[in-house]
């Protein structure tokens, strides 16, 4: 039994000693069934890199190579099969994403700004956090949060994404290294020579 009540005290604890990590990554988006059609999901895999706050990368490998990059101040997608890079400021697109429960918020309390937050039934094996986020005019519905909890430690385990259209999308982390050094230029983006870059 965990020294853990449940999965708040251990997104408290995740938040409180995990600075930085580093993992592997296998999302497996699940698109709800429709009139004349079965559920259909798509598995795509890569490598995620945070530094709290507000600076993370996750780079797709497979099947289509993409790389999502916050520096800080942009949010860089930069898409390798259509050579185009889309950048937003970080500010107006960060608050209340998956990326801000797990490495963008500098504490619990920056959180609580944008998320209601419940501790949610333990399952496989993992603690579990439902946060929903405050603002109703975006496409998320509900987060679940899970973690791999030993005696001092919550290791990022899992993570769920309801969006407002039913599609469920799914990582599961893997390697997890609490507090590893990453390079300063770690989340620093360059536009490749000759991509299309989009500002919206």
């Amino acid at each position: 039994m965990s020294a853990w009540a449940d999965g708040l005290e251990s997104l408290a604890l995740f938040m409180k000693t995990t600075s930085s990590g580093r993992a592997d990554f296998t999302q497996v988006v699940t698109t709800p069934a429709r009139e004349g059609q079965a559920a259909r999901s798509k598995t795509s895999s890569g490598s995620f890199e945070f530094v709290r706050p507000n600076r993370f990368k996750f780079v797709y490998k497979k099947p289509f190579e993409q790389s999502l990059v916050a520096d800080g101040q942009t949010l860089w997608l930069y898409d390798v099969d259509l050579n185009q890079v889309t950048a937003r400021k970080q500010s107006q697109v960060l608050g209340s994403t998956p990326a801000a429960l797990i490495a963008a918020a500098p504490d619990l309390r920056a959180l609580q700004a944008d998320f209601a937050l419940a501790a949610a039934p333990d399952q496989e094996g993992l603690q579990w956090v439902l946060a929903t986020p405050k603002a109703k005019d975006g496409q998320l519905q509900a987060i679940r949060v899970g973690f791999r909890v030993g005696e001092k430690t919550a290791e990022l385990a899992a993570l769920e994404i309801l969006d407002s259209f039913g599609q469920r999308s799914r990582l599961s982390f893997s390697r997890f290294e609490v507090n590893p050094r990453l390079a300063a230029d770690a989340f620093q983006f360059k536009p490749p020579k000759g991509a299309d870059v989009i500002r919206p």
